[in-house]
């Protein structure tokens, strides 16, 4: 069976996707590099962000063919992908730009530049994770680099000067207000994509299968909800063992392992920005008693979920979130 793509998926289904989708920045760098120079970077565990800023250039992914870099271009190349980035000399070949020129400049920003050369492509790179809950992450199996060509108007290059602007404040708020600048940079590409007579988002697992995503997409919006494996094949207009095989082979784990996960991810969120009493988040997270809500949380933060809102509350762990 031919799944449908995500662009047949209704604005409600998506919607609800967007706006549950979580942003964390990993790093964020520019990248300078001048005629005759190329950049390499090895393999990281986390999807990368390339935006051009300006300057024609090319970039190699996981060692493969060259691509052709212009401004405004967009990429997201997958998890444990190298890449390096090149631009042509007047003769010989490239110079390597070595790991002593990745250096933080005054302001305290990290910068991958030659010393004393102009720059020709100039080029902000990060690091990221999306995703939903704990385990689903929206570019984890991302095989392919995603390439989108934006304009000047779309203001990418502003969200992303700004997002890099936060990181070097360092003040209350700033891992929120990175996440926020990402996500909608992340929003838009999706945007764009869907538009596009040649969408990438049905390379998405999670965005492919209509049915299930239709089934994910009420889990993410309404974690809560008395769902169980039967009323999310129904959902999903299929069987109960179509959708559990379907499920488990797309997310890699059962629904309801999944649904523990997002019901956690509301619990935190509530615990962290709300003062509801542990017995309504517990009831808010789907669950009937605080024991055994206090255990599962336990299980996936190692702390109770009293312990959880106070280091909050205190200021401990990343100082943006």
């Amino acid at each position: 069976m031919i799944a449908a793509s995500a662009s047949k998926l209704s604005t409600t289904e998506l919607n609800s996707l967007m706006r549950a989708l979580e942003i964390d920045v990993v790093a964020l760098t520019e990248i300078l590099v001048p005629r005759g120079h190329r950049a390499e970077m090895g393999m990281i565990d986390a999807p990368a962000i390339h935006y051009n800023l300006a300057g024609s250039g090319r970039i190699s992914i996981n060692r493969g063919p060259n691509m052709q870099l212009m401004p405004h271009l967009l990429i997201i190349v997958p998890p444990n992908m190298p890449f390096s980035i090149e631009v042509d000399g007047d003769d010989g070949p490239t110079r390597l730009i070595n790991r002593d020129c990745w250096k933080r400049d005054e302001e305290g920003l990290l910068r991958v530049a030659a010393p004393n050369e102009k720059p020709e492509v100039v080029q902000i790179c990060g690091f990221f994770n999306a995703s939903f809950g704990q385990s689903v992450g929206l570019f984890r199996d991302l095989r392919q680099p995603v390439v989108e060509q934006f304009e000047p108007s779309d203001k990418i290059d502003g969200k992303l000067r700004e997002a890099m602007d936060e990181l070097l404040s360092q003040e209350v708020g700033m891992g929120a207000m990175t996440a926020s600048l990402l996500k909608q940079v992340i929003i838009a590409l999706v945007r764009r994509s869907l538009k596009s007579s040649q969408s990438w988002t049905d390379r998405f697992s999670i965005l492919a299968d209509r049915q299930i995503t239709r089934a994910f997409a009420d889990m993410v919006a309404r974690p809560g909800a008395a769902h169980t494996v039967q009323s999310l094949a129904c959902s999903a207009s299929l069987s109960r063992s179509a959708f559990m095989d379907r499920f488990s082979d797309i997310f890699g784990r059962s629904p309801m392992a999944i649904l523990r996960d997002l019901r956690m991810r509301q619990a935190a969120l509530d615990l962290t920005t709300t003062a509801t009493p542990v017995d309504v988040v517990a009831h808010n997270a789907g669950y009937e008693s605080r024991s055994s809500f206090v255990r599962a949380f336990r299980k996936a933060y190692d702390v109770d979920p009293s312990e959880y809102r106070q280091s909050a509350k205190n200021g401990e762990g990343d100082k943006g979130a």
